[in-house]
């Protein structure tokens, strides 16, 4: 996979860890170094980790399915960019909780739910037999940094623009879907 593609996958699986960050941006006051470096660790551990999990997953199953691998491809990454257009634009009642997402629980509740649609991206990659290391990699280091640019930017701007992002994300993995079709 060339640079550029796994670049996208790596935005666009960081969307929504950015909207995240936006919003603990807004919530927390002042933010602190330590807040900071939680959220970007934890997002970038998790969303680098996740696409492991699932390549792992998909690994065993990729002989059966290696006729199918690009449609399989296509469909994951054309649900998960929908999942995440769909959810940018659902209306959602939103209660705000006053205490720090950057710590225990909620913290990692936030990290695994930003991070369920890379093991969707893991799986596709290994039905199209592609190594899962680097990308792991580049996707956790893209995330984390997101991450942090996104809470130091919703101190900036609020939440107005974070369903924005996560609808750019979800059409570029979408995207990517095509491309991957296209291809072969």
């Amino acid at each position: 996979m060339d640079f550029l593609s796994l670049t996208g996958i790596a935005i666009a699986l960081a969307m929504d860890a950015f909207a995240v960050a936006l919003g603990a941006g807004v919530l927390l006051d002042p933010i602190t170094r330590r807040q900071l470096f939680r959220l970007g660790f934890h997002f970038g551990l998790f969303q680098g980790g996740m696409p492991i999990i699932g390549w792992l997953s998909g690994i065993g199953l990729r002989q059966f399915v290696t006729l199918f691998a690009p449609w399989i491809a296509f469909m994951l990454l054309t649900f998960v960019g929908g999942k995440m257009i769909y959810e940018a634009v659902a209306d959602h009642e939103e209660t705000r909780e006053r205490r720090d997402p950057t710590k225990g629980m909620t913290m990692v509740l936030l990290s695994i739910a930003t991070s369920i649609d890379a093991l969707a991206v893991g799986f596709s990659l290994s039905m199209i037999g592609i190594t899962i290391w680097t990308p792991a990699i580049i996707i956790g280091i893209i995330t984390a940094i997101l991450t942090v640019a996104g809470m130091l930017l919703g101190r900036r701007i609020g939440t107005m623009w974070g369903g924005r992002f996560e609808i750019l994300g979800g059409l570029v993995l979408i995207g990517i879907g095509l491309k991957i079709i296209l291809q072969n």
